[in-house]
């Protein structure tokens, strides 16, 4: 069966695809006709981009996002637009116009987001290669729940030109593999400056497949705070058994320690600096310049009734709170102090990594939950914490990749390892040792149902 057919009949198992992309004629290069996905915050030239939002429910952009174009220029087939979190906000993969992404592993659980349908293809094992965007883990926790991985370059080393923003000093582009040798061909083929995007970076070419996987004398930084914050037993034995294979292999573990107040600042941080980023720059969406449009009265009443009618509950929320954060009675006590707070993070952060050749934790702090399970998240600082240390990268711009650790009660379980700003050989090297300890693809043969 063609894999378009086949990405077709899972939906209504996985409701992962948004759009089909008509195939185009193949042409030489690395990722010659290999099949790839792509989140539908990216632009496609002529193909239906709608950022998961009714507000785009019609717009179809007349270029490609430059990591489009270097994947056509390699060769790549690429066959469909995945479905995200609307505008890449919600975390979870359940904040979709049309209905929650579903965990590939257990249709009942989610997927996480907000590259949710990259993550379910790739896990379901429909295709091995899917971009996504990442702000504070949009890549890595679904990747961590569908058995996948996920990864984040340097900020900056991807150009996100032709990306619907979420929040510009957060955003990394990024995508999800089926192995590290996987991810380290598509950063060959991706990483590169590009003049239209200020923020990306001005690196020579380099090929990323030329790593080395050694973990003798290797330096695993684990930040004890956040371990200690660990809820799920299981889980957690798995990972220091991880950690204890790691010193069989000459490697060494080194305990880390940034202060329990500090890191409880992330979330807030966090949500209070990507709300206000997210406000502003989606100004733009209001019915007039494009996308969908309810009509008014008035220019000004076309603009509210559009965005009324084009936004969900959720980024309502959060675009209040932004403007709240930006109005200037309360900029310097909100926005400006979140990014003063953010510094300091950031530097306690690089100074544990300036002690190790990466930092190694758990991923999330259980495997996915279940779609019926979600609401109202009672306030618990250890889970919070665990649910939030993986923005650490994302405040830091610093490379960031997920891979599974093996299986609980049937469902992935994942262990992240996080690297110097531009090290990501380093970090590939790293994480390919790892995977070869876990050897993960022999378990799932048993358990992904995908496979069976």
């Amino acid at each position: 069966m063609d894999l378009r057919e086949k990405l077709l009949q899972s939906q209504e198992r996985l409701n992962a695809v948004v759009t089909i992309i008509d195939k185009e004629e193949s042409i030489g290069g690395p990722l010659k006709d290999i099949p790839v996905a792509i989140k539908d915050n990216y632009s496609t030239k002529g193909v239906l981009t709608t950022g998961g939002s009714e507000i785009l429910d019609n717009y179809v952009p007349v270029y490609d996002a430059v990591l489009v174009e270097r994947l056509k220029a390699a060769g790549a087939d690429l066959v469909c637009k995945t479905t995200l979190d609307e505008l890449g906000m919600g975390g979870t993969g359940t904040n979709f116009k049309k209905g929650p992404s579903k965990n590939p592993y257990d249709p009942e659980r989610i997927t996480g987001g907000s590259s949710a349908g990259s993550a379910a293809l790739v896990g379901a094992h429909l295709l091995d290669y899917a971009l996504g965007t990442d702000t504070g883990d949009s890549i890595r926790k679904p990747a961590a729940y569908c058995g996948c991985i996920g990864f984040k370059p340097t900020y900056g080393l991807l150009p996100r030109y032709g990306i619907i923003p979420y929040a510009s000093s957060l955003d990394h582009a990024g995508f999800l593999t089926r192995t590290v040798d996987q991810s380290a061909l598509l950063l060959s083929v991706l990483a590169g400056r590009d003049d239209r995007d200020l923020t990306s970076l001005k690196v020579e070419k380099e090929d990323y497949t030329k790593i080395d996987e050694s973990l003798e004398g290797k330096v695993f930084g684990v930040i004890e705070e956040i371990l200690d914050a660990k809820s799920d037993d299981l889980y957690k034995e798995k990972y220091l058994e991880l950690l204890r294979r790691l010193e069989e292999k000459g490697a060494e573990i080194k305990y880390l320690s940034i202060d329990r107040k500090l890191l409880a600042t992330i979330l807030p941080v966090y949500n209070m600096i990507a709300n206000c980023e997210a406000t502003a720059n989606h100004s733009n969406l209001d019915g007039v310049r494009f996308g969908h449009r309810v009509d008014g009265a008035s220019l000004s009443d076309l603009m509210i009734n559009s965005r009324t009618r084009g936004f969900g509950s959720l980024l309502k929320r959060r675009f209040v709170i932004g403007a709240y954060g930006l109005d200037d009675a309360h900029q310097e006590d909100l926005f400006r102090k979140a990014q003063r707070v953010r510094r300091l993070l950031v530097e306690e952060y690089k100074k544990g990594l300036d002690l190790c050749d990466a930092i190694i934790l758990p991923t999330t702090d259980s495997i996915a939950p279940k779609i019926a399970d979600l609401g109202p998240v009672k306030v618990d600082s250890d889970r919070e914490l665990m649910d939030s240390h993986l923005i650490l990268a994302n405040l830091a711009g610093n490379p960031s990749l997920s891979l599974p650790l093996g299986f609980e009660d049937g469902m992935p379980i994942s262990v992240n390892l996080s690297a110097k700003a531009l090290d990501e050989k380093n970090l590939l090297g790293l994480a390919k040792g790892v995977e070869k300890l876990i050897d993960f693809a022999s378990e799932e043969k048993e358990v992904n149902p995908w496979l069976i």
